[in-house]
């Protein structure tokens, strides 16, 4: 297949003029790729058009929220319903309380819930609220794992397991990352390593129960319940960003997947049903120590808007509907053995990690626990499988580390396209 993208060239040409990099959020520049980014014109199902008129199916869909895939006819039904009688108010909306309802039903760790206007917001709330109601400073976060871009989380591993991490972005001063303590995922030694050294000092541990945003790769059998015990026991808090992981992997999320309950959970993305959207929740005497009943204060001008309410109230009323669940699963158990039998038959080595509707192909020979181990897999050549899965009109995350997804419009003749083209491409890549 040969796509022309002459009309995305100019239009990135163009933003290139005004907005740094030419994107609004910096993955999206393939940077880590090489060449150009492509501009959607629309996007409906498993699929997106570019401007040029190339079609793809989609395993990005907007970074997980379009879990019923794009421009789903219940979701702009409800978003036009409630544009129709206004777009904020400021006021408390009836949306509002129906979501709130929604999501402390499904999700075992939430008593109360507070809307955000984004997963960065969520996180970083909550780890404001867990200092807050444990008057501890310390926190605990994982390597690989991402949890927005609040100055306090963009921190990497210090040199050592029990040093502070550094900050990983310019604009952060070492002051606002020293109370972060950055440990490799999938190790509990290091856990309770940190834990000895900071006695009494530590809120809490945030972590993706399944981390999305270095690839993909899943907790040893055994590691989240470690976790929920020596947070338990040392009377800090256990955080879940289910971000990613929220009302995809199970209608209740990682947590009702591998049975383990946090004190409190971040979600975002299927909530939102497309639109922009953050929440978190928990237990209720933690939640009420926010503003206004408690101490800890966070607002949003925007939070719980009728917009992002009414879209993502018809997501998970939908999803909780026909079998929604068991046909990601299926999907991605399509998937994941297709891509593994198409790997061995170009005999290129690699490992794909799946759990449930996301996945990650790392191109190792090693298994893939956390960052380190991802660290090891050839970039170069994901490069030219992006670019030549591109070219057969599959569209993946333009990097190595990011997770893909799967909704419910794939269809099982979509999954076995893509592994026809996956074949194609890695035995060029052999």
């Amino acid at each position: 297949m040969n796509m022309i993208h002459a009309r995305s060239e100019r239009l990135f040409a163009e933003a290139l003029e005004h907005i740094p990099g030419g994107v609004n959020s910096p993955v999206r520049a393939f940077r880590a790729v090489g060449g150009q980014p492509f501009f959607v014109e629309k996007a409906a199902g498993a699929r997106v058009w570019d401007v040029d008129g190339n079609e793809y199916i989609d395993y990005v869909l907007t970074w997980g929220p379009a879990i019923l895939g794009h421009a789903h006819p219940k979701i702009i039904s409800a978003v036009k319903a409630a544009a129709d009688r206004g777009t904020s108010f400021g006021i408390p909306n009836p949306y509002e309380v129906t979501m709130a309802k929604l999501i402390c039903s499904l999700v075992p760790g939430v008593q109360k819930v507070r809307m955000t206007n984004s997963g960065t917001e969520a996180c970083m709330s909550a780890i404001r609220l867990a200092r807050g109601f444990t008057g501890r400073d310390k926190i605990i976060k994982f390597d690989g794992c991402y949890h927005g871009h609040a100055d306090s989380l963009l921190v990497k591993a210090g040199s050592g397991a029990l040093t502070f991490g550094n900050p990983d972005s310019a604009g952060v001063p070492a002051a606002f990352t020293q109370h972060t303590i950055v440990l490799p995922y999938n190790d509990v030694e290091a856990v309770k390593a940190a834990f000895a050294a900071n006695r009494d000092q530590i809120a809490g541990i945030i972590l993706e129960p399944v981390p999305g945003n270095a690839g993909l790769y899943l907790p040893r059998p055994g590691y989240l319940e470690s976790l929920r015990e020596i947070t338990r026991a040392s009377g800090a808090l256990l955080i879940f960003d289910e971000v990613m992981t929220g009302f995809r992997l199970a209608k209740g999320g990682a947590q009702e997947r591998f049975g383990i309950t946090p004190d409190l959970s971040c979600f975002g993305k299927v909530i939102g049903g497309g639109l922009p959207v953050g929440a978190f929740g928990g237990r209720a005497d933690i939640m009420d120590c926010l503003a206004p009943l408690g101490p800890v204060y966070q607002a949003g001008t925007l939070s719980g808007n009728p917009l992002a309410m009414a879209a993502g109230i018809a997501a998970l009323e939908e999803l909780q509907s026909g079998g929604a669940y068991r046909r990601l699963e299926e999907l991605g158990q399509q998937l994941e053995a297709g891509m593994k039998a198409a790997a061995n038959a170009a005999g290129v080595p690699v490992r794909f990690n799946c759990c449930g509707s996301m996945f990650c192909g790392y191109f190792t020979d090693r298994p893939v626990h956390n960052l380190a181990d991802a660290l090891h897999s050839d970039r170069e050549r994901f490069k030219k499988y992006f670019h030549g899965m591109l070219n057969e009109g599959i569209y993946l995350a333009p990097s190595q580390f990011e997770a893909g997804f799967i909704s419910t419009a794939h269809t099982a003749a979509d999954i076995d396209k893509t592994v026809r083209a996956a074949g194609n491409v890695l035995r060029t890549l052999a």
